[in-house]
């Protein structure tokens, strides 16, 4: 028993001696060895991920700009914003013409014979139908904004020349590109529903417009 006690603690002070001579020489030799690791600063950091980043920005520019390019129309449109009352007339991607125009006045009008909203519908359009010193048919709510009786279809009373200019393109429900008497109010809001134009923009929407051509309206 004796000679185990000692044996172990021979062992142990042996292990003792070990551990603190790496304490003493070891960990000094490390620290003063040219051994260095290599440290990422925060700069390299930033720089890396700027560079991650610009190329995933590229990447996801490029694709929505082939998004656009497929949903681009190769014919000519237009495009009318209701918020400035401008408009911009494009073949492909060229943008050929631009300039104010008067979009709806968003009202209503209540009377006896009901609601009439005066308001440019936004949303894509066609062109349906273009016609060349078009007459207009007056609807009932052009007599009772101005206090008249209301005739019958087809009175004399309710057909206008010259009103809508020299030209109309038809929209549907009613809604039209045309030209004005009111000059004045060009880029205004201040129209029934319909889009307005100056005599020379309208022309040239006339003539670069086909049947079927789209109009985008916001």
């Amino acid at each position: 028993m004796i000679r185990t006690f000692f044996i172990y603690l021979a062992v142990l002070i042996v292990g003792t001696l070990f551990f603190v001579s790496m304490i003493l020489f070891a960990v000094p030799a490390l620290q003063e060895s040219t051994f260095v690791l290599p440290k990422i600063t925060n700069s390299q950091i930033g720089a890396d991920d700027d560079v991650t980043n610009k190329e995933s920005l590229e990447a996801e520019i490029k694709k929505l700009q082939t998004k656009l390019d497929k949903l681009t129309p190769s014919d000519p449109y237009i495009i009318i914003n209701t918020s400035d009352n401008h408009f911009y007339l494009y073949k492909g991607k060229e943008l050929i013409r631009e300039g104010m125009c008067s979009t709806g006045k968003n009202e209503k009008l209540i009377s006896e014979k009901g609601e009439d909203k005066f308001y440019t519908p936004q949303g894509i359009r066609k062109v349906l139908r273009k016609q060349p010193k078009p007459v207009w048919a007056k609807p009932d709510w052009a007599f009772i904004e101005e206090g008249l009786p209301i005739p019958p279809p087809g009175h004399s009373s309710r057909f206008e020349s010259g009103t809508l200019g020299a030209y109309k393109l038809e929209l549907g429900n009613g809604y039209m590109i045309h030209g004005t008497i009111y000059k004045r109010f060009i880029g205004q809001s201040v129209t029934h529903g319909c889009i307005r134009m100056l005599d020379d923009d309208l022309e040239a929407v006339y003539k670069t417009l086909v049947v079927g051509s789209k109009v985008y309206i916001y």
